[in-house]
């Protein structure tokens, strides 16, 4: 198993767009118990992506840590 951490988001606030520092994620839609099948979403070389269960747009911010999130309430940061 990778060592690497996938970072996980979420649209608990129902917004229509997120920006992340990520470009491969997880999209797990609502928080937990309310969340979709948590579905691994990569940008390529695209700079933002729709999930196909919950239709959020992510958008990339370079400027960003990975694992951040503006709004930064969308980052989830405990275990799913």
């Amino acid at each position: 198993m990778s060592d690497h951490f996938v970072p996980h988001f979420h649209n608990d606030p129902g917004l229509p767009e997120i920006e992340i520092g990520a470009r491969e994620f997880m999209c797990v839609g609502a928080k937990p118990p309310l969340d979709h099948p948590h579905v691994f979403l990569d940008m390529g070389g695209d700079n933002e992506i729709i999930c196909p269960y919950c239709s959020t747009l992510y958008r990339h911010d370079p400027v960003l840590d990975p694992h951040a999130a503006r709004p930064a309430e969308c980052a989830l940061t405990e275990t799913a």
